[in-house]
């Protein structure tokens, strides 16, 4: 069976967002922002109609979808044992390693379900999402990739099949 691969890479998929990563001493621990871009690429056989993979327009109507999600937002990996979360007066507070750390509007937070918000846990968090609703929508894929980029030159790459169980990260 022949198989094809498109990619959706735009200026317009990319996100600004402020993140820390928990590693004590680490120069990223520091609340800091990138902007961010994200690629998509979907491999699959030609759909016999109208022979595509998939139509490149549904590909970034789902991907903008997620990165709509975390944009202008303060990223916070909620699988993080070294943070915990309370909400006061409409504030998300952090604390870090049983210390108050930060305090945000919570209207301004992502509360993503990973253990530290790095390049490579977002972008398995964005092809988790962009592969469930391809499937939702009908799309034959056999495996999806998804780049993120957090500076030019700089991006974490994550792999995974058409089903759950088939992950490889790169």
């Amino acid at each position: 069976m022949s198989k094809f691969k498109v990619t959706v890479s735009k200026d317009y998929l990319g996100f600004a967002a402020a993140h820390f990563i928990t590693l004590r001493g680490h120069m990223c621990e520091a609340l800091h922002g990138h902007n961010y871009r994200v690629a998509v690429t979907v491999e699959g056989p030609l759909d016999p109609e109208c022979h595509f993979v998939v139509d490149f327009a549904v590909l970034k109507t789902v991907l903008r979808r997620w990165i709509e999600h975390v944009d202008h937002r303060v990223l916070l990996p909620t699988s993080n044992p070294k943070l915990s979360y309370r909400e006061e007066q409409g504030l998300t507070c952090v604390d870090y390693g049983g210390e108050p750390s930060y305090r945000f509007p919570t209207r301004d937070c992502a509360m993503l379900p990973m253990a530290n918000t790095t390049a490579e846990l977002l972008a398995a968090w964005f092809a988790e999402r962009v592969r469930a609703d391809l499937a939702e929508r009908g799309a034959r894929i056999h495996r999806l990739e998804i780049e993120v980029e957090e500076s030019p030159g700089q991006s974490a790459t994550y792999s995974c099949g058409a089903e759950p169980g088939k992950e490889r990260a790169e």
